[in-house]
């Protein structure tokens, strides 16, 4: 009998787009506003992404896979 393991609900946004807004445009906070970290988001355009600094530690966390959602969940990846 297998073993049923509870799964930990995933975000509806996509990896990809996230990655590539980070990359893109995430001096400006754009892809904290896309996963709805509005706060945050507007901080980053504010500051420009903390003069670039905030922007790579994003995109670090973005391509490792411990980029989260609003509400906590991680964003999806898609195979």
């Amino acid at each position: 009998m297998a073993a049923h393991y509870p799964t930990e609900p995933v975000s509806d946004k996509d990896w990809l787009v996230t990655l590539l807004l980070t990359f893109l445009v995430g001096g400006f906070g754009v892809h904290r506003f896309y996963v709805g970290k509005i706060g945050t988001g507007v901080l980053m355009l504010l500051t420009c992404g903390a003069l670039g600094i905030w922007t790579l530690i994003d995109l670090i966390m973005v391509i490792v896979g411990n980029f989260k959602d609003a509400q906590g969940r991680p964003i999806r990846r898609t195979a």
